[in-house]
């Protein structure tokens, strides 16, 4: 994933309120998710329908209204290619999402939409990572996004049952065909049952249960409101708080800002598990995940204060537009601010694993060019093509090293 320009924060420790979420219903929804029983939630597959069940079956306990086309269910059919690789659809296979959507209707004239996406890879291997044989294992998807929809699934329980924030309705929605291409949040926002103008800003969470232990919380969307940055500067739940102004990223609140909606995403960083078979519940930072959800409901507290939320677009950057045709096969480290581009996990066989680089090193020259931050790492891989070979320098535990490598 891609991530924009990025700024660390330090601020004064957020007061919770109720203390309402528990690690234990994040974990029975967790592990029910992310179990091999529903094998990796594909888009349109039996696994993914099961998943429909258990959010539905949790929107019903807690009095949540249906807002689908079919009852809680938003249908819908795309394209893919069959070979990912290829960049047209010529001869492509024809897929089957499902958006599962419960409202809460509190009788207010505007409404909070909070999502997150539930599907995941299956076992075809396509869109895999880090993993040099993953066809035919269940990516169980634990992290993404299964924390995100257990979030979901508590803020309907938060919100239905405490009897507060009715300033504001509430559109819980799970996106279908996210990794896909957001593909489900672009048909909800294109075929909406809700008056935009009448929708006060989208909250979206993705991979929300890995906090680490320096407590990064990573905050996007931040400059698509004049209200959000205040807020966040006053109070960072005791979180090390790194934002992105821009409402434009690999997830589902894109295709609301799209549509000039304020938007915040939540992400707790990537991690060596990252769309492979071993993104199991057992990885999951259970009283992490707790103390992101009862943050992101302070904020939304606060904000219940304000008057209806101002969209501001956010200028994108030329740099974000950069392509290349070669890839060194890492993961980088989004969380990390410092100079350099950090490795969060290494391919086998890739051209990084071949030149010997490992998880946690940090690139900082590429031939000629210093490598600063992520953008830099991407230009310099825009100037190589497939068999060209450069130098890397890079620091490995606070040691300089240098290596060949050949894309």
């Amino acid at each position: 994933m891609k991530y924009l320009s990025l700024l660390l924060l330090f601020c004064s420790v957020s007061v919770f309120g109720q203390d309402y979420f528990n690690t234990e219903t994040i974990k029975t929804h967790i592990s029910y998710l992310a179990s091999d029983k529903l094998k990796g939630r594909a888009p349109g597959s039996k696994g993914e329908k099961l998943a429909q069940k258990y959010i539905i079956k949790e929107f019903q306990s807690l009095g949540i209204e249906p807002k689908g086309s079919k009852g809680y269910l938003q249908e819908f059919t795309y394209k893919t290619p069959k070979n990912p690789h290829e960049a047209d659809l010529g001869g492509a296979e024809e897929n089957k999402g499902s958006n599962v959507i419960g409202f809460l209707n509190n009788g207010m004239p505007n409404t909070i939409i909070i999502g997150a996406h539930y599907d995941h890879l299956g076992t075809d291997g396509r869109g895999s990572s880090l993993d040099p044989n993953p066809k035919g294992k269940i990516h169980n998807g634990a992290d993404d996004n299964a924390s995100g929809v257990a979030g979901v699934i508590e803020f309907a329980r938060y919100y239905s049952q405490n009897g507060i924030t009715e300033k504001y309705n509430f559109l819980f929605i799970c996106f279908s065909a996210e990794e896909a291409g957001l593909i489900g949040s672009k048909y909800f926002t294109n075929n909406t049952i809700l008056d935009f103008e009448k929708v006060d800003f989208m909250l979206n969470m993705d991979m929300v249960g890995r906090l680490d232990e320096d407590r990064h919380l990573m905050v996007y969307g931040v400059g698509t409101s004049p209200s959000f940055a205040p807020l966040l500067a006053k109070d960072n739940g005791g979180f090390r708080i790194v934002i992105d102004s821009s409402g434009v990223g690999p997830s589902d609140h894109t295709s609301f800002y799209l549509k000039n909606l304020p938007v915040l995403h939540f992400f707790t960083g990537s991690h060596s598990d990252y769309h492979k078979p071993s993104d199991d519940v057992d990885k999951i930072n259970l009283q992490g995940e707790r103390d992101v959800l009862k943050y992101i409901s302070s904020l939304i507290d606060q904000l219940a204060s304000e008057p209806k939320l101002v969209f501001t677009p956010v200028a994108t950057k030329e740099r974000e537009a950069v392509a290349f045709k070669v890839t060194l096969g890492v993961l980088p480290d989004y969380s990390y601010t410092d100079k350099g581009m950090r490795i969060d996990g290494v391919t086998a066989g890739k051209p990084a694993s071949k030149a010997g680089l490992e998880g946690g090193d940090i690139i900082i020259k590429m031939g000629d060019l210093d490598i600063k931050d992520i953008y830099d790492y991407m230009d310099g891989l825009a100037k190589h093509k497939k068999g060209d070979t450069t130098s890397l320098q890079y620091l490995r535990k606070g040691e300089l090293k240098e290596t060949k490598v050949q894309f």
